[in-house]
């Protein structure tokens, strides 16, 4: 089993923002990650190029949506933010702005 934390606002202000149907998704999706022993691709995975941070992966119909998140003390999943995908790659100034939020997320940390 793993813990899910929510990091900031940000991941809060995506899933606020989104029709209820879609917010039921990710809650399976989170689900999921935070129940099953190996979690199947196409719900999670590493996000290349990066240190260690990882997208929920949530299909809906047509509609694809990305959640960063990233470990921390082992079953810890720091989640960070989300975003609508509507290209076949990632943005990279999304990819940005978790790799900043990860960051503080452990300056922050270390000042406890």
């Amino acid at each position: 089993m793993r813990t899910t934390y929510v990091y900031g606002t940000e991941f809060w202000d995506f899933y606020y923002s989104q029709k209820s149907e879609v917010q039921d998704k990710i809650d399976w999706v989170i689900g999921l990650v935070r129940t099953l022993r190996m979690v199947p691709a196409n719900f999670f995975k590493h996000i290349e190029g990066t240190e260690g941070l990882f997208e929920i992966r949530v299909k809906l119909g047509s509609d694809i949506f990305r959640i960063f998140c990233f470990f921390d003390e082992g079953n810890l999943v720091i989640l960070l933010n989300g975003f609508q995908k509507k290209t076949s790659k990632t943005p990279s100034h999304e990819i940005e702005k978790a790799e900043r939020l990860k960051q503080k997320y452990y300056e922050d940390k270390s000042k406890k």
